[in-house]
């Protein structure tokens, strides 16, 4: 008779790995390093989850990225996007953008002298198959509702508004405090969830922002919100076939 798996929740401190280009800074959270058995930086085709910084009058030049989906969420502030295909975008708390780069895509990102200082998240999936067919994918997401998860990316057969080419799906919550929320899980997948405000409790363990948990083999976590907090969570097939080619998810 096989013994049932037990669930593991892993806990990661705020990363040490960040650049620092002026205008411009990035601290890179490897989802593969929160599992202390885990030789991978990434995690299945959940490759890093960057935290970014843009000061207001910052551009950073048309550039190209190849074999990565990069998804680009803001929960505040203003992000503007430029493409090789003519696209001028802005995406912002009631936006999102997801760039299936395929073989190639170049873009720039820029804000105004006028727009607020910006911190966000890009998100880099490793894609199922080199050299697919590039893509860019924009518009609206539905408001948030206080304590409810909003489902934002998935693979390409989800219900999810936006797609990634490959087996990882993305939400996001705002959580009163004093609130709980049930985390994301699927069968056979494991959840990964990152605090971008706030602090919340799970299990008897404490996690203050811009640090990160990691449940393995195991679908039932309640989050506590010990102060007002947002959250993100990606629940990932760690088995699912991936390529390690992208410009900067490999």
């Amino acid at each position: 008779m096989e013994s049932e798996s037990t669930p593991k929740l892993y806990k990661a401190p705020r990363t040490d790995v960040s650049q620092n280009q002026g205008k411009f800074r990035i601290h890179l959270n490897f989802p593969g390093r929160n599992h202390p058995d885990h030789e991978d930086h990434g995690y299945g085709p959940l490759a890093t989850v960057v935290e970014s910084f843009m000061d207001p009058d910052t551009l950073i030049s048309m550039h190209p990225h190849r074999n990565e989906e990069i998804i680009s969420w803001v929960p505040a502030g203003v992000m503007r996007h430029d493409d090789g295909e003519g696209n001028k975008l802005v995406t912002d708390s009631e936006h999102m953008m997801v760039m299936n780069a395929g073989s190639e895509f170049w873009h720039e990102e820029r804000t105004l002298a006028e727009d607020p200082p910006l911190r966000m998240l890009q998100i880099f999936v490793r894609p199922h198959s080199l050299d697919l067919e590039p893509d860019i994918q924009h518009g609206a997401v539905e408001d948030p509702v206080a304590n409810e998860w909003r489902h934002l990316f998935g693979p390409e057969d989800s219900e999810a508004p936006f797609y990634v080419r490959n087996e990882v799906d993305f939400y996001d919550v705002r959580v009163d405090e004093g609130a709980s929320v049930d985390l994301p899980t699927r069968s056979e997948r494991d959840t990964y969830f990152y605090v971008f405000e706030g602090a919340v409790e799970a299990d008897g363990t404490e996690f203050d922002g811009t640090e990160s948990g990691l449940l393995v083999e195991g679908d039932d976590l309640t989050l506590t919100a010990r102060e007002e907090s947002i959250l993100v969570a990606f629940v990932v097939d760690p088995g699912a076939p991936i390529t390690r080619q992208g410009t900067v998810g490999r």
